[in-house]
């Protein structure tokens, strides 16, 4: 089957919030336990509608159905979804500041089909074409290998608090964009 891709809009936030849940309680269970990826669903995970509003997440679907949803943005935030609190919707400068890749989140049954790097491509294209030569973003243990075939760079693990006396690790990686 055919994979569409396409800009994701506020419509369509029921269907990826399952799709997001959906992604994360199985690709994630060989890193995570099953606490730490109900506490990330809670704010770490999530739709970030900035992105909706701001026209840089994106859909996949194959047959009307979404298969996988990510986007960039260009603004200071780095991860998290409209729960997690302490966001900066600040916009970066793309001379001195990398933009950054969120929110990816592929349907199990459809992994390793080329679909994130389908939408890695498509954000690192608009990224350049708003002046952006670096990229970063926060790699969840499931995403590293993607991210990393990909030219990403990770620096060491990180420990995110979830609440409750749970906490997720997380890899920053950056990327420089190379000329098209």
């Amino acid at each position: 089957m055919a994979l569409s891709l396409r800009k994701a809009t506020l419509a369509d936030v029921a269907q990826l919030e399952n799709l997001i849940a959906r992604s994360a309680r199985v690709l994630s269970r060989d890193d995570y336990r099953p606490s730490q990826v109900e506490g990330a669903l809670r704010g770490a995970f999530g739709i970030d509608s900035q992105l909706l509003v701001d026209q840089t997440y994106f859909i996949v679907e194959e047959d009307g159905k979404a298969v996988g949803c990510g986007g960039w943005s260009f603004r200071s935030t780095l991860f998290g979804g409209d729960a997690r609190t302490g966001r900066d919707s600040s916009t970066l400068d793309p001379r001195t500041q990398a933009a950054k890749i969120r929110a990816f989140f592929v349907d199990p049954d459809k992994a390793r089909r080329g679909i994130g790097s389908l939408l890695l491509d498509r954000c690192e294209q608009e990224a350049r074409q708003f002046g952006f030569s670096q990229m970063e973003l926060m790699a969840t243990l499931p995403g590293v290998k993607l991210y990393a075939a990909r030219g990403y760079v990770g620096t060491q693990r990180v420990q995110y608090d979830l609440g409750h006396g749970e906490s997720i690790e997380f890899i920053p990686m950056r990327k420089v964009l190379s000329d098209p």
